[in-house]
């Protein structure tokens, strides 16, 4: 190959990935904001200019003698992976996503593998990748290559700033009105992104900082002991419910059962489960949290456990607990060692409830919290997540490959996993209520998160809060108690409030009447 100088390389692969990485980005900008036309040629074609030079200015910057090529060939390969997840599932790279990516295990990820993905690494990724890699560089002495460095700077600063202005009425109505586009540059978000996730994540931390270490149970005027059962759903939406007026009877079991009290209209706290289960159990609302406070805070868990008289389990069905069950004892019932009830395909959420019984009864002096995270709903692959007995509503769609598949067939194989809740679910009421006699016995189900089924070309979940549809946020919840239960009532005058998973903390304090200064009664869904 003919020799080149490393910012003439650095320009090539800029053009590459603003031409063949970044159609997500164009396609946004031409479908929602700008679309093609002789008054949108010329702002349109800046744009192109403009991000081509802003991604080399920074390579520039960032890039040495020994390190131009990896940088290169590293942001290639990202990239082309970047660009086949936004294409197909119209999903942002922000730093909530690569948390998900990052502690995503390798079970979760090979769900996401296929033909297409491959394609993406191959051609966009692998193949341009080598031709860095075989492209010879000229380099001069390190006083010239400093000084070329500074002129390319120089220019591709100038050049940004010229384009700009040339066009200074588009981009001050571009930056200000449409911010959201710039979540679907590729690669420059996903870069933004991971410093901040990084800036977030690692981070000098003495010890984790207490709460609730006053908490002490209330006596209750029953005299029994507790039992409380909380489900973790994954991605289930409130509107696929037939409690919330599905057309589909989603819940057959649920809607017989007497001391359901289901919520219409509860909203998650961040739409990816990394994000929201966290953030569920802390005793920060939705707008103070963080994962760094969700990392460094103890959570309602361990002010449970602070209390000395509530014995914690956390069974897991899906792939963690994102760091809340660190301090309580742990099961994970992917493994077929401790899930009895498991198939060709996986282990079912129903496994999680056998042996419990066992474990209840072991502890008759003690009030008991269960904690069981389903894998519920967890997508792409929706067809997996419930046995074949379960697949009512057909055809489905048989890959991970969503788009390939028609709305019915996704919707259809949803639903079907929506079913299998309903009836695990309805197994974990059976068990509660052979306890009712003896124990004041609640169970709480919440989803973490929505999904995203293909409405306006958009799948699975994970957009910024603020900019994600309700399918992704307004999520499946209820609570069920037992026949005595004296905090019923007070739920059933709540259903159809606004209720968010900040509501969650002080409700699980309120259920197992907790006394502790961090206990919040405005925000117990339970309370008087």
């Amino acid at each position: 190959m003919k020799p080149m100088t490393p910012i003439r390389l650095i320009l090539y692969v800029s053009v590459f990935l603003v031409f063949f990485d970044n159609v997500s980005f164009f396609t946004n900008v031409i479908k929602t904001y700008y679309p093609i036309g002789v008054d949108n040629i010329l702002p349109l074609f800046s744009i192109v200019v403009m991000l081509t030079l802003f991604i080399a200015l920074l390579f520039t910057l960032v890039s040495s003698r020994y390190t131009t090529k990896p940088l290169l060939i590293g942001i290639l390969l990202i990239s082309s992976l970047a660009n086949y997840f936004m294409n197909t599932y119209q999903v942002v790279i922000d730093d909530s996503m690569i948390q998900n990516i990052v502690e995503t295990n390798l079970d979760e990820s090979i769900e996401l593998f296929d033909v297409k993905m491959l394609l993406y690494l191959l051609l966009l990724g692998i193949l341009p990748s080598y031709l860095v890699y075989k492209t010879p560089l000229v380099y001069g002495t390190w006083r010239s290559e400093l000084l070329h460095r500074f002129k390319a700077v120089v220019i591709f600063t100038v050049l940004i700033v010229l384009v700009f202005f040339s066009f200074s009425r588009f981009y001050t109505s571009f930056f200000r009105e449409h911010k959201p586009l710039r979540f679907y540059t590729n690669p420059t978000y996903y870069i933004y992104s991971l410093g901040k996730y990084i800036g977030n994540t690692f981070h000098i931390q003495e010890e984790l900082k207490p709460l609730g270490r006053d908490a002490a149970v209330i006596d209750g005027k029953s005299g029994r002991k507790k039992l409380l059962v909380i489900v973790v759903g994954e991605a289930a939406r409130s509107d696929r419910f037939s409690l919330n007026g599905y057309q589909r009877q989603t819940n057959p079991l649920l809607e017989k059962e007497e001391g359901i009290v289901n919520f219409t209209h509860l909203y998650s706290c961040g739409t990816s489960t990394a994000v929201s289960v966290p953030c569920m159990f802390s005793v920060y609302n939705k707008d103070d949290f963080s994962v760094k406070k969700g990392r460094t805070v103890e959570n309602v868990l361990d002010v449970l456990r602070h209390t000395g008289a509530i014995d914690l389990l956390w069974r897991d069905n899906n792939f963690n607990s994102k760091g809340v069950a660190d301090r309580i004892a742990y099961e994970n019932y992917r493994l077929a060692e401790n899930n009895s009830v498991c198939d060709s395909v996986e282990c079912r959420d129903e496994g999680m409830l056998v042996g419990l019984e066992g474990y209840i009864d072991e502890r008759p002096e003690k009030d008991v919290v269960i904690v069981l995270h389903q894998m519920g709903n967890h997508g792409p692959a929706y067809y997996r997540r419930y046995p074949k007995s379960f697949e009512i509503f057909t055809p489905v769609c048989q890959t991970n490959q969503l788009e390939e598949c028609s709305q019915e067939e996704i919707s259809n194989a949803y639903d079907n996993a929506i079913v299998y809740t309903d009836y695990f679910l309805s197994k974990a009421i059976a068990l509660l209520k052979r306890y009712d006699a003896e124990r004041e016995t609640t169970m709480i189900y919440m989803s973490d998160h929505g999904e995203s089924l293909g409405e306006n070309g958009l799948y699975l979940h994970g957009l910024p809060y603020f900019m994600a549809p309700d399918t992704q946020t307004h999520i499946a919840g209820l609570m069920w108690f037992g026949s005595t239960h004296s905090k019923h009532k007070h739920v059933v005058a709540r259903r159809d409030d606004a209720l968010y998973h900040d509501n969650l903390f002080h409700t699980i304090l309120g259920i197992m009447d907790i006394n502790t200064s961090v206990y919040d009664a405005s925000l117990d869904i339970s309370g008087p």
